[in-house]
């Protein structure tokens, strides 16, 4: 008989919550509990140390009751390998069996990260300013927008925008800036401008002032508009292209 104890490096408190990869050989199961998000992310780039993804150094028939595969079964179906080995291939071939509660945090973080992108990228063409988040969160619930668990958020925007252009006025759209700061802030602030946008083109002038040409998001232009006036006192000059 398999046995049932569990020497894991790290305690699983609630084995009704904790998050397995399955994989289902030779007629048999086998489960290797699992860090949710390294185990995603490991599955994803098929490299790195197994062990930062295990949460139990051990691989299982049964996860949640703690039973074990026997030794004479892992033989079988994985061959003469080490059960790191054997998690590695349970890992990278088998199915991510993920807890309802990260599930529903995955879901939260996505939808969150698909708003975050359509706000910073569009805006609404009746007053070229990009829509506050509350009425991007209504305009979810309103177009009872569905996130693919299954996709990133980045794949899933355009599907998104679709939706949402039924009940708001949106469209992507990005700025051109011409920004010139004087000598006294430009070696602090240069970089500012880079964090926000593409730089087109940049001069250093004989002066020490800066000089640079740049696109951005038209969801953001004011925000670095705002902060740059604030950070220079004045001595920086913004020109939308």
């Amino acid at each position: 008989m398999a046995p049932t104890q569990n020497f894991s490096k790290k305690p699983v408190q609630e084995r009704i919550h904790i998050n397995v990869a399955r994989l289902r050989k030779n007629g048999k199961n086998f489960e290797v509990v699992i860090d949710p998000d390294k185990a995603v992310a490991f599955k994803t780039a098929a490299q790195g140390d197994v062990r930062e993804v295990l949460m139990a150094e051990h691989v299982f028939e049964n996860a949640k009751k703690g039973i074990f595969s026997a030794k004479t079964d892992l033989a079988v179906a994985f061959g003469d390998i080490s059960e790191n080995e054997i998690a590695t291939y349970i890992i990278t071939h088998g199915e991510l069996q993920l807890s309802a509660e990260y599930r529903k945090e995955l879901y939260e973080m996505k939808t969150n990260r698909i708003m975050e992108i359509i706000h910073r990228n569009a805006i609404n063409p009746e007053n070229n300013l990009p829509h506050p988040m509350t009425r991007l969160k209504n305009a979810f619930e309103e177009a009872k927008i569905h996130i693919d668990d299954k996709k990133n958020a980045e794949d899933q925007v355009q599907d998104v925008l679709k939706k949402l252009k039924v009940i708001l006025p949106i469209k992507f759209e990005t700025k051109k800036l011409q920004i010139h700061i004087s000598a006294k802030y430009a070696q602090k602030n240069f970089a500012l401008i880079k964090q926000y946008g593409t730089t087109l083109k940049e001069v250093w002038l004989t002066d020490g002032c800066y000089f640079a040409t740049i696109e951005v998001p038209a969801g953001v232009y004011t925000d670095l508009i705002d902060e740059l006036s604030k950070r220079t006192h004045g001595g920086a000059e913004i020109k939308v292209l």
